[in-house]
């Protein structure tokens, strides 16, 4: 069953197309990675879903709800939570209050707010920084407190931006392990990422977009061995 859907999704700025009738879905439970070249739309697609951006054509739905051009409090509100390509971590707070600050879109209670907070850092293997300022932590590190804040919103699906981007082997792996916790709790992933080894073992389904343009969907090996995706990334 879907969770999330995408429908003949279009948005346009001014006379630039940044995506042109995309649609796909996103199953419960469901890892699905977004590929493509830079520039193919994934970054404009996930605004849309999160609330950044309206669609200017088509509809977006989480659990039957129309959630296309709501605001990113009501989208997050609704279920969608992401993290960003750059952890946008408030630096000079802990990594409990970080997440604490997450929290609190549904726990008003501080006490019980730092719980959950402290609940996620364990899950994201970081509960040694709870008192430590964010600022003095790697950028892996980082990564994992922005993906331990986004899940304290208690999500329906994770938007995840490239969150193994510049990352060695050893932290793709810690990265990969985090997202298949993820799934295991039940939460829908939906992960824009450059590094194929990382996403392409563990999705259930990839869509490839390119200028735009939705040009594969299938599991990772139905897509790797698509001539047009092939294509798209090394040229003819």
């Amino acid at each position: 069953m879907s969770l999330l859907q995408v429908t003949n999704v279009s948005k346009r700025f001014g006379g630039l197309t940044a995506n042109q009738d995309v649609t796909f879905t996103v199953g419960a439970g469901q890892i699905v990675g977004l590929i493509g070249p830079n520039g193919a739309g994934k970054t404009t697609l996930f605004n849309c879903v999160a609330g950044f951006y309206a669609p200017t054509e088509g509809a977006i739905t989480l659990a039957g709800v129309n959630i296309g051009g709501l605001s990113p409090e009501a989208c997050a509100r609704a279920g969608v939570a992401r993290t960003f390509q750059i952890a946008r971590t408030f630096t000079s707070m802990t990594a409990c209050e970080n997440v604490m600050t997450a929290a609190m879109l549904h726990e008003r209670h501080v006490g019980r707010a730092r719980a959950m907070a402290l609940e996620w850092l364990v899950f994201a293997n970081l509960e040694r920084f709870a008192d430590r300022p964010a600022h003095s932590m790697t950028i892996s590190e980082q990564r994992r407190l922005a993906v331990a804040r986004a899940l304290a919103i208690r999500p329906k699906i994770l938007l995840m931006d490239e969150v193994m981007a510049g990352l060695n082997p050893s932290e793709v792996r810690e990265a990969v392990d985090v997202v298949l916790k993820i799934r295991e709790r039940g939460i829908s992933c939906l992960i824009v990422e450059h590094v194929l080894e990382g996403i392409m073992p563990i999705a259930d389904k990839i869509v490839v977009l390119d200028r735009g343009l939705k040009i594969a969907e299938g599991t990772p090996q139905q897509v790797s061995s698509d001539s047009v995706v092939i294509s798209a990334y090394l040229g003819d």
